[in-house]
């Protein structure tokens, strides 16, 4: 008598929740892509996938089933499902999937009940769980959305930290301008539309007039804003944070020195500080054509200073001296030029404490 396996099809609770997925695609299926609450223990290696799908094409999908049998069979099979026990004991709230739900999915899943352990699969796999994931992307694109912007260094990622908000660098583990690498990679761009998705849908209830977001450009790193939300955005009102130039610079200070050195040293003790300085030299370079030669030389002699202070003393006070000259003569211009050509309604200025305060008096009752 066969039993009834069990099968979810509750897309958006699997992404609000980040439910732990077993992955049992080939390896190179999950380096494209794959949800980063997910762990790739495949059915099929690289390999043992190609020569079965070449199988297919040539004798047909029941010589291709009987290959894949005769490829993982005996200690192979054995310590397969055996990783996927230790998986499910370790998360027995998670769920398994393969590419579109089908046969690897059901194998590995029979075979895990072949052992006593009736765990789920999504429904339509992989693929259907990313095609919700795009489903609330573009449903969030027609909702009301509220755009935080403001100059370098005045404290956006802060500010929309404390309130119900989605931080896309956080997203794309990128800071969003030419300093703005982290010694972690980027996401996949699979991976960061994925966890946008899952963020959407944590936004706790009752939920928030608008969907607020920073004021981002189209790339966030090498990582994009899905093409419908961008667009939405461009058309967005804005909360426009402003901050003293002094202010702002203590910012930087703390994120690009205080903060960047601390996971350097964290990523290599012992080179910790040539990470550290390279990334900031590196940062500035990238952006020496639209400095100019002079003013590219200029602060690119203050970073040095302030780089050699700091290893020879452990004294930071001179970055800002370039970061302060960075901002006004550089980033400012260039913002405020920006923010004139797209002209979008300013629905209100102010410092974080003013911002924060009509968020929490408008934020979840007013409307556009």
């Amino acid at each position: 008598m066969s039993v009834s396996l069990p099968l979810s099809d509750n897309y958006d609770a699997i992404l609000r929740q980040r439910l732990p997925l077993l992955d049992v695609r080939a390896p190179v299926e999950f380096a494209k892509g794959a949800f980063s609450h997910s762990q790739n223990l495949p059915l099929m290696n690289d390999a043992e996938r190609t020569a079965v799908g070449t199988c297919y094409k040539q004798q047909g999908q029941q010589a291709a089933i009987a290959l894949g049998h005769q490829l993982v069979c005996g200690d192979i099979k054995q310590a397969r499902i055996a990783s996927w026990q230790v998986f499910s004991d370790t998360h027995p709230n998670g769920m398994l999937y393969c590419a579109r739900g089908g046969l690897r999915s059901q194998i590995a899943q029979q075979w895990l009940a072949d052992v006593g352990v009736m765990y789920p699969k999504v429904k339509g796999g992989f693929k259907a769980l990313r095609r919700a994931a795009i489903n609330v992307i573009e449903h969030a694109s027609t909702q009301p959305i509220l755009l935080l912007a403001g100059p370098t260094g005045s404290g956006k990622t802060r500010l929309l930290n404390q309130l119900q908000a989605i931080d896309l660098e956080g997203l794309a583990n990128h800071r969003g301008s030419a300093f703005g690498r982290k010694l972690s990679p980027q996401p996949t761009q699979i991976c960061f539309e994925h966890d946008l998705a899952s963020a959407i849908l944590q936004l706790q209830h009752p939920r928030p007039a608008y969907l607020l977001l920073e004021d981002e450009s189209l790339l966030i790193g090498q990582r994009n804003i899905p093409h419908p939300l961008y667009q939405s955005m461009q058309r967005s009102p804005i909360l426009l944070l402003e901050e003293p130039l002094a202010v702002r610079v203590e910012v930087i200070l703390q994120d690009y020195i205080v903060n960047l050195f601390a996971e350097a040293l964290q990523h290599d003790a012992e080179q910790g500080f040539t990470v550290f300085a390279d990334m900031l030299q590196q940062g500035l370079a990238r952006i020496s054509k639209r400095l100019g030669g002079v003013l590219f030389s200029e602060l690119q002699q203050l970073l040095n200073q302030a780089l050699e202070l700091q290893r020879t003393t452990a004294d930071i006070s001179l970055h800002r001296i370039w970061i302060q000259r960075l901002l006004s003569e550089y980033y400012d211009p260039m913002y405020h030029y920006q923010l004139q050509k797209r002209n979008l309604p300013i629905l209100l200025r102010g410092d974080a404490t003013t911002l924060l305060s009509w968020w929490r008096q408008h934020g979840f009752d007013s409307r556009l």
